[in-house]
C-alpha cells in the first residue's frame, strides 16, 4: 500500500532515514523511539502533510493504481496531496483535536461531510463501538479525557482510511484507561481492514495489544548531528 525506500528528512542538526518500510492492509504496528528521535516527523511524512528530502521512493498502491508520491512534492501538488491525505488517512492526535464548537456527532462526522459521503450509520455504529453512542449530542468540553480520545478515533475512522496514523494517543489517560482506549482503536481499525501505525512510549502495552514493533534507533554522526534511522523491534 504504502512503499518507502531510502527516505529521510533533515533539520538543523538531526536526520530521520527510512531505508525500508512497507505498509499493507491490516497492519498493526508500534513506532517507538526514545523522546525527540522523531516519531512525530515519520507520522507527519506518512500522513503526506511533511514532504521528505530529494531521493529515495515513496509511493501509495491502491486497487491497482500507484502514486507516486514523492513526485508530487517535487512538483508541488498540494491539490493531489490534499485529495490524497483526506481520502486514505485518518489521523489520531495525542491531544484529540476536536472542534469545541461541534457536538460529538458532528466531530465523528466531520471528515465524511468534508469528502462528500452521505449521512449513513458510520457515526452511530462508530459511537456504539468505541461506546460513546451516549455522548453524541454533547460538546467536547463536556467529556473525559478518555471520552473525547475515542471521538478522535471514531472521527479518524468514520471516511473509511485505507491507514490510521496515532501519535501517543494514550499518553494523556491513567494505565486503565490507556488500554482501554488502545484496544478499541486497533479493534476498530482492524475491523475495517486498515493498516494502523500507533507512535507510543509505552513498549509493553503495544505488545500487549497485538502491535509489531518498528522503533527508531537514534545515534550521532561525526559532527554531532542527531541520526534516528527506522529498524524492525521484533
Amino acid at each position: 500500500m504504502l512503499r518507502l525506500r531510502d527516505i529521510g528528512k533533515s533539520r538543523p542538526g538531526y536526520r530521520l532515514q527510512v531505508p525500508r518500510l512497507d505498509l499493507r492492509p491490516g497492519q498493526r504496528l508500534a513506532l517507538v523511539g526514545a523522546s525527540g528521535s522523531g516519531k512525530s516527523t515519520l507520522l507527519d511524512l506518512l500522513a503526506l502533510v511533511l514532504s521528505p528530502d530529494p531521493g529515495g521512493v515513496l509511493e501509495f498502491t491502491r486497487d491497482g493504481h500507484t502514486r507516486d508520491i514523492a513526485a508530487l512534492w517535487r512538483h508541488g501538488r498540494q491539490d493531489q496531496l490534499a485529495s490524497l491525505r483526506s481520502q486514505l488517512m485518518g489521523y489520531v492526535l495525542q491531544t484529540g483535536g476536536l472542534l469545541g464548537f461541534l457536538d460529538v456527532r458532528g466531530n465523528i462526522g466531520l471528515s465524511r461531510a468534508l469528502l462528500g459521503l452521505p449521512e449513513d450509520a458510520s457515526v452511530q455504529r462508530l459511537a456504539e463501538r468505541l461506546e460513546i453512542a451516549d455522548q453524541l449530542d454533547k460538546l467536547p468540553a463536556a467529556l473525559s479525557v478518555g471520552q473525547r480520545q475515542r471521538v478522535s478515533i471514531a472521527r479518524a475512522l468514520a471516511h473509511g482510511p485505507a491507514l490510521v496514523l496515532a501519535d501517543e494517543p494514550t499518553a494523556s489517560l491513567d494505565p486503565l484507561n490507556a488500554e482501554r482506549v488502545m484496544h478499541l482503536l486497533v479493534e476498530q481499525a482492524q475491523e475495517q481492514g486498515a493498516c494502523i501505525l500507533i507512535a507510543t512510549h509505552d513498549e509493553t502495552l503495544a505488545r500487549r495489544v497485538g502491535l509489531h514493533l518498528l522503533r527508531l534507533v537514534v545515534e550521532r554522526d561525526a559532527r554531532g548531528a542527531v541520526v534516528a534511522t527506522l529498524q524492525e523491534a521484533g
